[in-house]
């Protein structure tokens, strides 16, 4: 299996290699034909500075003489760019030799005897010595003879040829340089990939969840780690929670299943008891299947609401008020108002926020048994970023010591532990403020009674208006 650094490795010198082949083949391309089409500029205008030069003036070979006084045709001849001058008789012998011996082939000699000036003939690629040159004769006219001017071309190859090699070496070492810069880079890029690799490999054999995530840096690999480590966090919370919550479940289970197992043995004797025995021991079997009903219901609640897969949406607490208090009258009887003030739309779960509106109302109905009057179910908009939900109630109260506890897991009260519940229904109230963003609170009430609930983070402010309404 190829590893991200080799293959971000070889792309990054792949990508360099062409890039740089491309440029170094356009940039001597260019360097070549530039350097070809100046000579050859070059050659051809001493060429042409001879043609007029015969053209102009009736010269003699002898005006082209080495010897021959200083400033002469031939000096402007060999000027530029070394140009090699030999000078042709009549006949077409060598009556004066260049510093290069220029060979006198068969089509210059017509051109030595010509009577007009100025006649031309080239030869291109002609060996001379260890060189290659091109050569062109121009007659004198008269039939005087001709001068031979000629142009080395096999230095400027060697010269682009040993251009040719460096710009190889020069592309062999810029890809070699990049390839190490690119394993550098991508060791550098993929080491903290590696480490987070290896993070999710040692989760996945061992299944711990609180191994330390390697986080540094600001950028889409440190992001991903950030996220990968609060992602392990919240699964070793649910782990933590869903343990904890087998553990106290199992706990609270045992002491109503060992109560039915009791019962059940006695049924065995029914026809033994006496009438009212009978009648109570059916009553102890009812009671505690509701209570043991109520548990059960009570943890599917807690560990629906722990498992977060209601979608959230925009809902106003104000309607779900409404809707809670319209269940709990009928459900318990007791007369519920609601008031409601300012905007209370929120980003929630409704069925979770709605669950926990009717737990602390329950709650209340149930600690104020006898109570006459109404339970208050109040929704308001406690400042900018705040919807507070509470319900007041006139009964007992809450213990100054119980007040930091009863939203605990199946934490009861000494003083209600006679009444029939779980101690589930303010936790499951915990579980969903906290879901929001919010927390829960409970105090006692000024007058006798309590007021519990809770708060909910708002993510959008609205700009209602305060509203007021009892039922």
């Amino acid at each position: 299996m190829t590893s991200l650094r080799t293959t971000f490795t070889v792309s990054f010198a792949a990508v360099a290699a062409a890039v740089t082949v491309l440029v170094g083949f356009l940039s001597y391309d260019a360097a070549a034909r530039l350097v070809r089409v100046d000579q050859q500029t070059v050659f051809e205008g001493v060429v042409q500075d001879l043609f007029d030069e015969v053209r102009r003036n009736p010269l003699e070979p002898a005006d082209f003489a080495t010897a021959g006084a200083g400033g002469g045709p031939r000096d402007e001849l060999v000027r530029p760019g070394g140009t090699v001058v030999q000078v042709l008789g009549p006949d077409g012998s060598v009556v004066d030799r260049g510093r290069t011996p220029l060979p006198v082939a068969a089509a210059d000699r017509p051109i030595a005897a010509a009577q007009a000036a100025g006649r031309l003939v080239e030869h291109r690629d002609v060996d001379v010595g260890d060189g290659v040159y091109r050569v062109a004769t121009v007659s004198l006219g008269g039939g005087r003879g001709a001068v031979q001017v000629a142009q080395e071309f096999s230095g400027t190859e060697d010269l682009l040829r040993d251009l040719q090699q460096r710009t190889v070496l020069l592309v062999g070492a810029v890809v070699l340089a990049a390839g190490l810069f690119g394993w550098w880079l991508a060791r550098r890029i993929t080491s903290r990939l590696v480490r987070l690799a290896g993070a999710a490999e040692d989760v996945a054999r061992t299944g711990r969840l609180g191994i330390q995530v390697p986080v540094a840096g600001y950028d889409e690999v440190a992001r991903l780690g950030r996220s990968f480590d609060r992602m392990l966090g919240r699964l070793a919370q649910s782990e933590d929670d869903q343990r904890r919550l087998v553990q106290d479940a199992g706990h609270e289970l045992r002491t109503p299943l060992t109560s039915l197992r009791t019962n059940i043995s006695i049924l065995r004797r029914i026809d033994e008891l006496p009438p009212a025995v009978r009648e109570e021991l059916v009553d102890d079997l009812a009671q505690e299947s509701r209570e043991l009903t109520d548990l059960v219901n009570e943890l599917v609640a807690l560990a629906a609401g722990q498992s977060d897969t209601e979608p959230p949406r925009r809902v106003a607490l104000g309607d779900l008020a409404d809707d809670v208090a319209v269940a709990a009258r009928r459900r318990t009887g007791r007369a519920v108002t609601v008031r409601v003030s300012g905007d209370t739309v929120v980003d929630g779960r409704p069925a979770a926020l709605q669950r926990a509106m009717s737990n602390l109302v329950d709650n209340a109905a149930k600690f104020d048994r006898g109570g006459s009057g109404p339970i208050d179910l109040v929704v308001t908009r406690a400042d900018r970023d705040t919807v507070r939900v509470e319900v007041l109630d006139r009964g007992p109260g809450i213990a100054q010591e119980d007040l930091d506890r009863v939203f605990d897991r199946f934490y009861r009260a000494p003083d209600a532990r006679s009444l029939p519940g779980s101690g589930l229904g303010l936790s499951i109230v915990r579980e969903v403020a906290s879901a929001h963003g919010g927390s829960p609170f409970a105090v006692r009430r000024e007058g006798g009674g309590s007021v519990t609930g809770f708060t909910v983070t708002v993510t959008d402010t609205g700009t209602g208006t305060g509203t007021g309404r009892a039922g």
